[in-house]
């Protein structure tokens, strides 16, 4: 039996990088499409994987980069134009007959929320479901356990602060990365069981920001304590990191919708044992892994440095989301609505898995 080859976008980085991962440790044949060669992209290929440089954004490169593949992993980027994306890569899979596309969004997403990523994703959600002929798989989890939480592993292992936005009080079970790519992986394996299915993989147990510090404190063997963080502040240092600012700009509306209880909705649940067989991370395995890299190491240069790069945050240049959506002429829903507010987000996420095409709730957003 010839086993089909899988194309994955975004595979430098973290659900792309372990999709790809896992897929070659399960002998399937993965074609990585990358932004451009570097370390990631040539370990990639060390592993056994196909790497093609190619611009997400262009169909005639994605047709290339698509062309004797079966199934896909779509990334989408962190882009304004995420749509251009999606559109071009549609338009690549119907040419080369693709099979199967499984696509990360969001579980935030929907059409009248206020973060234009929020409902960029949710337009694609739609597309890809519409592509007659090829099987559409959403995955869509919240807040990962790696990115925010455990992105501040640095300053909680040296310097004992978790500085974070929001009360800390609101809860969410956050997903490892490594589950959210099993969970892909498993549609990927099986595209007839899980065509025109959405999942949502979560962690075991629901925590707040304050618990979530406390296990982070026993893994690094001293207190932990979250430090609420100024809105202003944190977008200094997110800034700083690189984050892109279509993200920074629909972080305002995440953090508000996690604070509201959004991402407790739903959660915890079983599909990553459902869809896996194995029982998802919880979220003191996930901070092992973290708090084993090298910026989270005890040394007295480490120590220094993560500490003078705390003090600087506020010395940082920062980011208004306001100027900058005004800047970028972004379309604005009639009454944008946070999710937990807006009877259809609330409609359609109250199963755990449910048809991404439910025409009746399509009706009701018209």
């Amino acid at each position: 039996m010839i086993i089909p080859k899988i194309l994955v976008t975004g595979a430098t980085g973290k659900t792309g990088g372990a999709v790809v991962t896992q897929l070659l440790a399960k002998g399937w044949p993965v074609r990585a499409i990358v932004r451009g060669r570097d370390a990631r992209s040539d370990l990639l290929q060390r592993r056994g994987a196909e790497v093609v440089v190619a611009d997400i954004f262009d169909p005639g490169q994605l047709m290339d980069a698509m062309r004797g593949v079966q199934r896909a992993y779509y990334c989408p980027p962190y882009h304004p134009f995420v749509i251009q994306s999606a559109s071009a890569f549609a338009a690549a899979a119907r040419e080369t007959g693709l099979e199967q596309i499984v696509g990360l969004s969001q579980w935030l997403a929907g059409p009248n929320h206020p973060a234009l990523l929020s409902r960029q994703l949710w337009l694609i959600d739609r597309m890809f479901a519409a592509l007659p002929g090829i099987a559409y798989t959403v995955v869509n989890p919240g807040f990962f356990a790696d990115s925010p939480y455990l992105d501040m592993m640095p300053f909680a292992a040296h310097l004992g602060v978790l500085p974070l936005p929001g009360s800390g009080e609101s809860r969410n079970a956050p997903p490892s990365v490594d589950d959210i790519a099993r969970v892909a992986v498993a549609a990927l394996l099986d595209p007839a069981r899980h065509a025109g299915k959405a999942y949502r993989p979560t962690g075991p147990a629901l925590l707040t920001v304050t618990e979530m510090a406390a296990i982070i404190g026993q893994v690094v063997g001293h207190k932990v304590r979250h430090v609420r963080t100024p809105l202003w502040m944190f977008y200094k240092g997110a800034k700083a990191q690189g984050l892109q600012p279509v993200l920074l700009s629909g972080l305002r509306y995440w953090l508000e919708d996690n604070d509201r209880g959004a991402f407790a909705v739903g959660a915890p649940n079983d599909t990553v044992r459902e869809l896996t067989g194995k029982d998802a991370e919880d979220f003191e395995t996930i901070a092992r892994r973290h708090a084993a890299l090298p910026q989270s190491r005890q040394s007295f240069r480490t120590r220094l440095t993560v500490f003078a790069s705390f003090l600087a945050v506020p010395i940082l240049p920062g980011f208004d989301p306001v100027a900058y959506d005004r800047a970028q002429e972004q379309p604005v829903p009639p009454t944008p609505r946070l999710a937990l507010a807006d009877e259809y987000w609330t409609a359609s996420h109250r199963a755990e898995s449910s048809l991404i095409v439910d025409s009746a709730l399509t009706k009701a957003v018209a």
